[in-house]
């Protein structure tokens, strides 16, 4: 029986073996030029996420599956002793402590200690005594156990996605103490058949559980990459986060590299120049994110031809950009646009010509997009006309934080070139009041406006992928050139624990 068993593990390595190599990533020679983002999670960071590890092991004892145990022994006086364990079963579990360590063989090292296990079940046995005297006996057992597990889990990379590989597994057992039902049988029979089954016992134990740690390393690992690629996916537009190199693990950190590719529809996105190197980031925080300025660019592209990039304004939110003063040459304009129509009947619409063009830069993020901003008014009775058409070419400067479970986007420097201006109440354009105080009040308040909503709107998508959920730590978003920082401390995500519970 146990032949057989081990024969179906060996057989079953095999074929993991077989799956693995076909299943292989490739990498090229240089694989940070082809990385556009970066996630490293800190030693403190696994240090708190470890705190669920019990519960994950004590998944792993009670979803195993263990076979019935038989066996044979000849002895003295009793002729051959035949046994059988069946219908195994954990009916009591404790765990005390788990530890972890980065090594940097890539290995990430799980000591679970103090492992308080009982198992029931059903011996049955018999014997054929010198005298041809044949028993058959049938009882319940109990056998508690104090063990410690030892597990190496290897992250390595296959179907482009990140692999955890926890077969190196161990065992080992303090205590292992057979109980029959009552204790009352002789003193003999118990320590016969704890001397008999201590040794089978032990081999299917630490198959069984270490094949269940096995499984359930990569459940996490399939977890945790779908839940990332839903919260870099809306609709039409998503980011390719497949691997770009085998996850590094060092002393003090795990980092894994993503390919970060924008896909949308039939748009076809390159990253062959990432500036990405191991030593852009540090150790002093939980998690880490590296956003190449590719990736950004390429985000900002998809979303202008998804046509997000356009925005409406009217009402209250219309009025407040006009009469941010009140001064003769504001109310000119107001009535040289609105002709005395009411911004509640008066709408202002404004979107990108061109794909915005972003670069990153120490000081910020400087955005740079051909702008069309057209407004129209609705007079009761009359048909809608446009009163106002311009295209300018917008340069701003902006700095982004993540305030309150918001992200807040903080434009500091910005510049605006006219380069088709027509109001129907000045079609020579020779009145360059109207020109003037546009310009004045689109620095002042139109672009925060627009800045505001697209952050707004960012929080709003991020918010839908269960983001606020989070309880992020003192975050900071660093720019640099050629690419964004993200950086931060975190609370263990209870939600993200009960969804994964649930598929375990």
């Amino acid at each position: 029986m146990l032949w057989t068993g081990r024969m179906r593990l060996g057989t079953f390595g095999i074929f993991l073996v077989l799956v693995r190599a076909a299943a292989a990533c490739e990498f090229g020679p240089f694989p940070y030029s082809v990385t556009g983002i970066v996630c490293r999670m800190t030693k403190p960071a696994m240090l708190m996420l470890n705190q669920k590890t019990a519960q994950v092991i004590q998944v792993a004892f009670r979803n195993a599956r263990f076979p019935n145990i038989t066996g044979e022994r000849s002895m003295r006086l009793l002729g051959r002793v035949a046994y059988g364990l069946h219908n195994i079963q954990v009916n009591d579990l404790s765990v005390e402590q788990s530890e972890v360590q980065f090594k940097e063989n890539s290995v990430i090292h799980i000591a679970i200690k103090n492992v308080t296990a009982a198992f029931k079940g059903t011996l049955t046995y018999g014997y054929a005594g010198a005298w041809f005297l044949q028993l058959f006996h049938s009882i319940d057992f109990e056998i508690k156990s104090s063990i410690d597990l030892q597990i190496n889990v290897k992250l390595t990379c296959q179907k482009d996605r990140v692999a955890a590989d926890g077969s190196d597994c161990y065992l080992i057992f303090h205590k292992l103490t057979l109980h029959l039902q009552g204790d009352k049988e002789p003193g003999w029979l118990k320590q016969l058949f704890t001397d008999f089954i201590s040794f089978p016992l032990k081999l299917v134990l630490k198959r069984e559980v270490c094949n269940e740690v096995h499984f359930l390393a990569q459940m996490v690992a399939d977890f945790v990459h779908d839940l990332a690629a839903n919260f870099v996916q809306d609709e039409d537009i998503k980011l390719d986060i497949s691997l770009a190199s085998v996850p590094s693990i060092q002393a003090n950190y795990v980092e894994s590299h993503h390919k970060g590719l924008v896909l949308y529809k039939n748009y076809s996105d390159v990253l062959t120049d990432s500036v990405f190197s191991p030593l852009l980031l540090t150790e002093s925080r939980m998690l880490y994110f590296w956003l190449s300025e590719h990736t950004l660019n390429s985000l900002a592209l998809v979303a202008f031809l998804d046509k997000r990039l356009v925005l409406t304004i009217g009402g209250e939110k219309l009025q407040a950009l006009f009469e941010t003063e009140d001064t003769e040459a504001q109310r000119k304009a107001v009535q040289m646009i609105f002709q005395g129509t009411s911004y509640n009947d008066s709408v202002a619409k404004v979107w990108s010509l061109t794909h915005p063009q972003i670069s990153v830069r120490p000081e910020g993020t400087v955005v740079k997009s051909l702008v069309a901003v057209e407004v129209s008014i609705f007079p009761a009775g009359e048909e809608p006309l446009m009163v106002l058409y311009m295209e300018k070419e917008i340069t701003v400067t902006i700095q982004a934080a993540y305030v309150e479970k918001k992200l807040v986007f903080h434009p500091l420097d910005s510049s605006i070139e006219f380069k088709i201006f027509n109001c129907t109440a000045d079609p020579s354009g020779d009145d360059l009041s109207v020109r003037n105080f546009l310009q004045t009040m689109i620095l002042a308040v139109g672009i925060p406006e627009v800045i505001s909503r697209v952050g707004s709107a960012l929080t709003l998508l991020m918010n839908s992928k269960g983001l606020h959920l989070f309880e992020i730590g003192n975050p900071e978003i660093i720019t640099r050139k050629g690419y964004i920082i993200v950086q931060l401390d975190f609370g263990f995500p209870n939600h993200l624990f009960l969804d994964l519970q649930k598929q375990l």
